[in-house]
């Protein structure tokens, strides 16, 4: 694959600044593009994962910045990633993230808590509405209030949230589960014990109503991310992004702003791997296990599902 500059004549202009757009193979490009157009953007330029970062480097100005992730592309991948988490924090720009969820840990391990419109697995319809949040945060840096700014980007995550969950209704998407995580030491609590096989019974029991009934209408990924991490400190393991974006049983891209939220409220810690720096642990912050301890012991034998 090849860089490219994108012919002007087939492209819709506007009065923004261009939207750049990289990509790991010709068909990730072709995907990005597509949506892109669709938007009625400017695109500047089409580039490698390679050319990428010294096209970063240089742009004078660039309204939004759109990497798509089809394969591993390692160290290049990686390098692109942090260049793009570090000037999305500066506020250079708006940028999206389109990925696989076979990349999902090294992506998020790059990226950190940049805000950055992370996809995954997404179609033209969640595309289009990650690039409206980004190009919504590029208008922000460039004059809007803080109050404003702040009720624009929660209704475009809404619409967005509501486009990911019709796209998983239409597509009927399901994960297969990854193998288990390497064991850690036990936390110390000052909280009464809960047993693992009662916190088990409960996720299998909220499971199960997928059997029965569509799952998008119990969809609670809050509270089923709360039960995973606890599940998983009482037995000992560790729960890689990846893992936690499963046990949410909303698609993925929702999982991952509601794993955002958490972590900014304080509910959920980040943890790098200590042995693989692509890859990044989320776990129950102590406050937040104390409480989901005294809550099951409150409630006593009674099933909470």
């Amino acid at each position: 694959m090849t860089s490219s500059q994108i012919d002007p004549s087939t492209l819709s202009y506007s009065d923004s600044h261009p939207i750049l757009i990289a990509g790991s193979s010709d068909l990730a490009l072709a995907r990005a593009m597509r949506a892109a157009e669709a938007s009625g953007c400017r695109i500047g330029a089409a580039l490698d994962i390679e050319d990428a970062q010294e096209r970063l480097r240089l742009q004078g100005a660039a309204k939004t910045v759109w990497l798509e992730l089809d394969r591993d592309c390692g160290a290049p991948m990686d390098e692109l990633l942090e260049c793009i988490a570090k000037d999305a924090a500066e506020s250079r720009y708006g940028a999206i993230v389109s990925t696989t969820a076979d990349l999902l840990d090294p992506v998020t391990a790059c990226l950190g808590d940049a805000p950055v419109e992370l996809i995954v697995d997404a179609d033209d319809s969640e595309r289009i509405a990650a690039l409206g949040i980004a190009a919504a945060r590029a208008v922000m840096h460039y004059g809007l209030s803080d109050i404003a700014s702040d009720q624009s980007s929660a209704r475009l995550r809404q619409l967005s949230d509501e486009v990911s969950r019709i796209a998983a209704t239409l597509a009927r998407l399901s994960a297969e589960p990854i193998a288990p995580a390497p064991v850690i030491e036990p936390a110390k609590h000052d909280a009464p014990d809960v047993s693992v096989d009662t916190v088990r019974t409960i996720i299998r029991a909220r499971r199960l109503r997928g059997r029965y009934f569509s799952e998008e209408i119990f969809a609670d990924p809050a509270w089923d991310m709360l039960l995973d991490l606890l599940q998983a400190e009482i037995s000992q393991l560790r729960v890689p992004v990846s893992s936690l974006c499963i046990a949410a049983a909303v698609p993925a891209t929702t999982a991952l702003r509601w794993l955002k939220t958490m972590v900014s409220q304080g509910l959920f810690v980040r943890r790098a791997d200590p042995h693989d720096g692509r890859r990044v642990f989320v776990e129950l912050a102590p406050e937040t296990s104390r409480a989901m301890r005294r809550y099951f012991a409150e409630v006593g034998k009674p099933a909470v599902i």
